[in-house]
């Protein structure tokens, strides 16, 4: 009876340390996507009369815009991920293994600083530095590169760029966590019997870093495909992002079922894409979740 009594403290004293976190987790995520489920499976009739429909998702594969613009976005979204992993790898290694002390912390300060400000500021100093008015046309023009002022904005480019600038961070913080834990001495031993560095990064830096960048590249993807702001400023009207097209059906249309059924396909390619990741990189879930 001693042990019970405290064990049963404890659970009581978990349940209320987790209740708010349930509470909000129900209220603002499983409820609003089961009411969005609910939505996306209906038909409109007639004014306030509805009927279980498919017609929704139907509309998706019989149009080709749609799907058309909804492969467009995976692809760049897969880019974008893809280019981020790239950039931030170095960063991050230089941050683990070869800064130290302050330096390594002035460093990550640096990656951090920009993220102070909201991403609409962020997003329109691209806008301020691409522009035809703006500054890097305008330097293009004063080196003899170009003749007149060229257009940066409105090009796929420009959205991946902004992209990558946007989610950098997200990708550094899990390689950075994954690569400090990784022991230098096994490195060492490594070159001492005679690998390149080629092979170090494949076979000792890259593994030991696997759920770090597994744990990364799911983050950004999944914060790039459902981004709407950086596509629609720094792409324009010729951006064709899915996720303006869901904010389309909601807010222009008000066709809120063409736009759940819209908002649950995104959901469906984001975590297809995650399990997809998860299987070709041999990783579990649960370990990638702990780097990010």
């Amino acid at each position: 009876m001693t042990d019970a009594g405290p064990l049963w403290m404890r659970r009581l004293l978990l349940g209320l340390l987790l209740a708010p976190a349930l509470l909000w987790l129900f209220l603002l995520i499983v409820l609003p996507h089961l009411d969005l489920a609910l939505v996306s499976f209906r038909e409109r009739v007639a004014p306030r009369e509805y009927v279980t429909s498919l017609a929704q998702y139907r509309t998706f594969f019989i149009e080709p815009l749609y799907w058309q613009i909804f492969v467009r976005t995976a692809i760049l979204s897969v880019i974008a991920t893809a280019v981020t992993l790239v950039v931030a790898f170095p960063v991050a290694w230089t941050i683990a293994k070869i800064a130290r002390g302050r330096s390594a912390a002035l460093l990550f300060m640096v990656c951090l600083i920009p993220f102070w400000v909201s991403e609409t500021v962020r997003t329109l100093g691209w806008m301020i530095l691409l522009r035809e008015s703006g500054v890097m046309p305008a330097l293009l023009v004063k080196l003899g590169l170009v003749a007149s002022p060229p257009e940066l904005l409105y090009h796929d480019a420009t959205i991946l760029v902004g992209l990558v600038y946007t989610s950098l961070l997200f990708m550094m913080v899990p390689l950075v966590s994954s690569l400090e834990s990784l022991d230098n001495a096994l490195i060492e031993a490594a070159y001492d019997l005679g690998a390149s560095g080629f092979t170090v990064l494949r076979t000792i830096v890259i593994p030991h870093a696997a759920p770090g960048i597994t744990a990364g590249c799911i983050v950004v993807f999944m914060l790039t495909l459902g981004n709407y702001l950086t596509p629609n400023l720094l792409g324009g009207t010729s951006s064709q992002w899915f996720t303006e097209q869901i904010y389309n059906q909601f807010i222009t249309r008000f066709n809120w079922e063409q736009g759940a059924a819209f908002g649950f396909l995104l959901l469906a390619l984001s975590t297809g894409m995650v399990w997809l990741g998860l299987k070709a990189s041999g990783q579990r879930f649960a370990d990638v979740m702990q780097r990010a």
